[in-house]
């Protein structure tokens, strides 16, 4: 009898935690949802200066790290290897506190302020979320920047992510936010390739890149787009889909005679910077090499300096210490041949994002 009763027990055990999984995945599958492609994207605090040909101006792109990549951050999706083939994984899904995310968006935009530019292209913008601790990240920077027009696109929408166990990453609403100092005449938001199975589209971003169009006087316009690609993509597969849509759209605008721009974090390596940073660990197993066979007739990548020693991305699966982490050089700008630009990778050495801002002086070609 005693058997029986432990038995039963035990069943119910079995039976309760299957309720409770098939339920939280229910929750998941119902809360899922891909924002729609071509979505008209709002312009707050519109600016009315008009480009201008023959001017120099200066573009920032920077993946801010949601606020938690301090040095001591290491995040629990990212794994890697030593030289001598130890394995290595990040720990955190949240930053280390409030304190900590304050401290790292302050030192954003105080390093924004000092950068001046007329364009300012973030990523990993959290507007809401629990593993920044609900710090309002967009509207800080925005704030923060009262003299230029904002746009907003939505990259990262999820139901509470129990998950990791030990510290669940929970709700988070998060996006590219993309600052103007001069006019807009509309924006948009298009919709990334992302991949779409079990459990994987739960816990990825609903990726995606803002397109900007800005008058230029004479006639034409510059298409300035803010853009995140696929990090954990095995093989390369999905990032090689985001990068045939952006490339489709750089030729369709490239051929009607617009300027074209692109800044952002590609998670692709950029020009000859696999493993030119001193390490002590192994190149990743997600690092891809940036494709520029790709690219479409007149369009390129603007370097920076190689001579800098200066990487804009650093490996995320241990805390940083400079000369230990992998790093490399995955953040940059494409333009169009219409376009004279110079680009310089900015040493922040990490201490407010797993990132290093990029920026860009450009003029616009007559």
């Amino acid at each position: 009898m005693k058997l029986r009763r432990i038995l039963y027990v035990l069943g119910g055990l079995v039976v309760l935690c299957l309720l409770v999984v098939g339920g939280y995945a229910l929750y998941l599958q119902l809360q899922y949802s891909r924002i729609p492609d071509h979505l008209e994207l709002k312009v707050e605090n519109p600016q009315e200066a008009v480009l201008q040909t023959g001017t120099t101006y200066s573009a920032v792109t920077w993946n801010i790290g949601f606020g938690a990549y301090d040095h001591d951050f290491s995040f629990f999706m990212d794994k890697g290897f030593m030289e001598d083939g130890t394995p290595v994984q990040g720990k955190q899904s949240r930053a280390g506190s409030l304190e900590r995310v304050e401290a790292n968006v302050g030192g954003v935009e105080d390093t924004l302020r000092d950068l001046n530019a007329d364009f300012l292209l973030l990523q990993e913008v959290d507007e809401e979320a629990t593993r920044s601790y609900q710090v309002n990240q967009r509207q800080w920077l925005t704030d923060a920047f009262p003299d230029k027009s904002a746009v907003y696109a939505c990259n990262f929408h999820t139901a509470y992510l129990f998950y990791p166990v030990y510290e669940p990453h929970g709700i988070v609403n998060a996006g590219l936010l993309t600052l103007s100092g001069y006019a807009m005449d509309g924006a948009e938001r298009r919709s990334y390739p992302v991949d779409q199975s079990f459990p994987t589209k739960f816990f990825d971003l609903d990726r995606c890149f803002a397109v900007q169009r800005l008058p230029v006087d004479g006639g034409k316009e510059l298409v300035l787009i803010n853009s995140h690609m696929s990090a954990y993509d095995e093989g390369g597969i999905i990032r090689q889909a985001q990068m045939e849509l952006l490339c489709q759209v750089l030729e369709e605008e490239y051929r009607q005679g617009n300027y074209v721009i692109v800044g952002g974090d590609y998670n692709h390596v950029l020009g000859d910077t696999l493993g030119i940073f001193p390490s002590q660990q192994q190149v990743p197993p997600w690092v891809q090499t940036f494709d520029e066979t790709m690219l479409p007739e007149g369009i390129s990548v603007v370097y920076a300096d190689n001579d800098q020693q200066v990487p804009t991305c650093r490996s995320c699966d241990l805390p940083y210490t400079k000369g230990v982490n992998y790093t490399s050089v995955l953040d940059g700008f494409l333009i169009s041949d219409n376009v004279q630009a110079r680009a310089v990778n900015v040493d922040t050495d990490f201490a407010y994002s797993d990132h290093n801002p990029v920026k860009l002086e450009f003029t616009l070609l007559p």
